[in-house]
């Protein structure tokens, strides 16, 4: 049985304009999936319809075979589902030690063992928690949102674009990063404008375009797929 799995799903933000158009995704425990294609094809849309941030007018959406269409991002969480979202993802006037409080509030006993175990993985956010998030470099941020998303313990992580706007030195600690996270036992779906270097870590990867899959394939497969070569990551290559 799948973790995740969606099935042709039709959402958008405004009524009568869908941004996505039928756009399906699995994610088997232990995975890497990542999400690829040109701007506005519907990449963070399918991400934050699976969060229940974005209205999904038809198709499917179920964890572990049990429907989550239309729940609230809340009940998401308490459920195992994290989420980093590329923009304002931390809280910048709080310290790195209170960001993390805010990632388990649901469940507050909870937070000395999970603190535990995320600096554990990520051993900077123990030396940096007496600092305000706002005045850590753009890759530590990232890694204190990604840490805070892993405070409830959930079995499945959702990052949207975690190197955008990253210097090429953060971009590939970011990246081991997402693999730390996936050998601790965290299933991982990704959405990156990187495809060369999301490819090459994950397990299997969706095109996505215009909403709908245009391919989909083990990250090698694709890497090495000429059509998607040429029509996708000759110019999204131009980012890595």
């Amino acid at each position: 049985m799948a973790l995740i799995n969606a099935i042709d799903l039709v959402a958008g933000y405004v009524p009568g304009v869908n941004i996505l158009n039928g756009a399906s995704l699995t994610l088997e425990e232990g995975e890497i999936v990542g999400i690829i294609g040109p701007n506005g094809a519907g990449k963070s849309t399918l991400l934050k319809a699976m969060f229940g941030l974005v209205d999904i007018r038809d198709g499917q959406l179920e964890l572990a075979g049990d429907s989550i269409r239309g729940k609230r991002a809340d009940e998401l969480v308490g459920l195992g589902i994290g989420y980093v979202p590329q923009n304002d993802n931390v809280f910048p006037r709080m310290t790195v030690r209170e960001n993390l409080e805010m990632g388990c509030f649901q469940r507050p006993k909870l937070f000395d063992s999970r603190f535990a175990a995320v600096v554990e993985l990520f051993p900077l956010l123990a030396d940096r928690g007496g600092q305000r998030a706002g005045s850590l470099s753009g890759g530590e941020r990232q890694m204190v949102a990604m840490g805070r998303a892993l405070m409830m313990d959930p079995s499945v992580v959702l990052l949207d674009e975690p190197s955008a706007g990253l210097s090429p030195a953060f971009q590939s600690q970011v990246f081991k990063q997402v693999t730390v996270i996936n050998k601790a036992g965290v299933s991982v779906v990704m959405v990156e404008q990187n495809a060369r270097r999301c490819l090459e870590i994950c397990d299997r990867a969706y095109v996505l375009d215009q909403g709908r899959n245009a391919h989909t394939g083990t990250g090698h497969e694709l890497m090495h797929d000429e059509k998607v070569i040429e029509l996708y990551l000759g110019s999204l290559a131009a980012l890595d």
